[in-house]
């Protein structure tokens, strides 16, 4: 029940009323948020306040970090949030308020969920102020004793227990939400919110994102496209790695400066994504501005502290925060190359057939209006010049459709759907004429043909042909219990029948209670009304009637 909530609920509305969150509500060209930015107006906490110009990014800190995270994601989507609102969420991705030193050092030294040593022990230089605070933890730059520049990532206090009860609070926003509107339930919202909800308690132990920082160096080690740095100690609270040398990719101007071709670079950045997607089949989730960065050389008018390194190659970028990653079946890797082809060759039959097969077409929908559909709404888009096309928007608008259809979307699909929609805002943000399209064809297209090749799929079935040959061992074993379920289904299914008989004849008598009690109340009311000083003892025995149907 919300109601379970409304303590958070009224913190949430005070918030929003403290940063006067409904002067930046678009209520002309959006007339239905009129009711909540009147709500937000009411509170006492917005009487006397004037418009705030950076209300969203301190509400959203205050909030808590579902609400970073979200502020985050909107951050990249200029097509959808006026300049001046991305402007304030832009600051959320490396310049979240920072908790006390203090606090960061005890998370450090702490004998559990630290490093269980002191600070001089583990340091010979530790830098007390932050180098940056984001919404699940902060950096501090430090030093080995050994010479290695290194980062020290530490997480935010006391942080579990209000990700938990937000996510609580989320959770019956969806039921609600799945209970009344279609869509809801056609992308399986409950379950994402479940999904999301451990992806970001596996956030806060920084033992996982250490191991997924070591998996994804290892998958691009060598490679002339990405770097990620080495992680040399890691904790649940505190993990310590390589100090790298860059900035974040939202700083074009210091490209500009370094002659860096930004076309490229955004290229570099769509390859890194589809190679992560399709070869490895394990993707950076969380692409925001604030952790991807560019290799650079020294720059010390932008950047003092920045150590002097030669980079004697094309910039590469950087893999950092690896803490939110994705991976998809092997059906579903398929699933997504063939549909994006698809799209990309305005082949709509065959977007409803590669659906249609993965079996997310309800056996009732009409197939061809579907198509229509499709064509009529997705193929003015695709029509545009490059630079116009909005290629996450038109997957959107696929999904759009397919909700308004009541197709069945998987969970998994949706975390992919959001990165590819940072990795666009990122590559438009650096280059707007980047053709995606034109990139992305030739990735899918070859490892399409790979995965298809008779002879690879021989060889792999040549190296699993051992274990297919011991699973043969197995097969009277298994036919002899299949014998046994169909045995002891026939029993049961005989069980449930009676069950439902039961259940019918139950059905049945309350019908009947129901009318009798119906007559019943309906006789008494009548004879009230006519009989003058008997009327109480009649409308009594109408309250009995109603009663004994209550508790009959």
């Amino acid at each position: 029940m919300l109601l379970s909530h409304r303590a958070r609920l009224l913190e949430l509305w005070r918030i929003a009323a403290t940063y006067r969150l409904d002067t930046h509500l678009s209520v002309e060209e959006a007339p239905q948020l009129q009711p909540l930015a009147r709500l937000i107006r009411t509170h006492p906490a917005a009487w006397g306040k004037k418009h705030q110009p950076n209300g969203i990014k301190y509400a959203l800190e205050e909030m808590g970090t579902l609400f970073l995270k979200l502020g985050q994601l909107l951050s990249t989507r200029r097509d959808l949030v006026p300049p001046e609102i991305i402007a304030q969420l832009v600051q959320l991705q490396d310049k979240v308020k920072p908790f006390d030193a203090d606090i960061a050092v005890a998370q450090i030294e702490h004998p559990k969920h630290g490093l269980g040593q002191s600070i001089d022990t583990l340091f010979a230089r530790f830098d007390i102020k932050p180098l940056a605070a984001a919404s699940i933890a902060q950096v501090h730059t430090a030093a080995l004793h050994d010479g290695r520049e290194v980062v020290v990532k530490v997480v935010r206090p006391d942080i579990r227990t209000v990700i938990v009860s937000d996510f609580e609070l989320l959770r019956e926003l969806a039921s609600w939400a799945s209970a009344r509107i279609e869509a809801a339930r056609a992308v399986h919202i409950i379950d994402i919110v479940e999904d999301y909800r451990q992806v970001m308690l596996n956030e806060l132990d920084l033992t996982l994102e250490a191991d997924n920082t070591t998996q994804m160096r290892n998958n691009f080690l060598g490679s002339a496209l990405m770097y990620v740095p080495e992680v040399y100690d890691a904790a649940k609270n505190v993990m310590v790695m390589e100090r790298i040398q860059g900035v974040p990719i939202s700083q074009v101007e210091v490209f500009d400066q370094l002659g860096y071709d930004r076309g490229a670079l955004a290229e570099k950045g769509l390859t890194i994504f589809f190679t992560q997607v399709f070869r490895d089949n394990f993707f950076h989730a969380d692409m925001h501005p604030g952790n991807v960065f560019v290799e650079t050389p020294p720059v010390k008018t932008l950047h003092a502290d920045m150590a002097a390194v030669d980079l004697g190659h094309q910039p590469r970028y950087i893999g950092l925060d690896c803490a939110i990653m994705g991976t998809l079946s092997k059906d579903d890797q398929l699933i997504v190359a063939r549909m994006l082809l698809a799209v990309m060759n305005n082949n709509f039959t065959a977007v409803v057939d590669i659906v249609s097969r993965a079996g997310w077409i309800p056996p009732n929908a009409d197939k061809h209006a579907l198509m229509r559909d499709m064509k009529r709404t997705v193929g003015p888009m695709l029509q545009k010049s490059i630079n116009d096309i909005d290629f996450a928007g038109v997957l959107m608008q696929i999904l759009d459709i397919a909700r308004r259809h009541h197709m069945s979307i998987p969970p998994q699909l949706m975390l992919l759907l959001k990165t590819l929609v940072h990795v666009e805002g990122l590559g438009r943000d650096l280059y707007p004429d980047l053709d995606i399209w034109s990139l992305a064809k030739p990735i899918l297209s070859s490892w399409i043909k790979e995965q298809l090749d008779p002879m690879r799929n021989l060889q792999q079935l040549r190296q699993q042909l051992p274990e297919l040959l011991l699973s043969t061992t197995d097969i009277p074993k298994l036919l002899d219990q299949g014998l046994q379920s169909l045995a002891s289904q026939g029993s049961r299914q005989d069980s449930q029948l009676r069950e439902i008989q039961q259940i019918r004849a139950d059905m049945l008598n309350d019908r009947r209670r129901d009318w009798l009690a119906l007559a019943g109340f309906g006789i008494n009311i009548g004879i009230a009304t006519q009989v003058g000083w008997f009327a109480p003892f009649f409308y009594l025995l109408a309250i009995v009637v109603v009663i004994w149907r209550i508790l009959a």
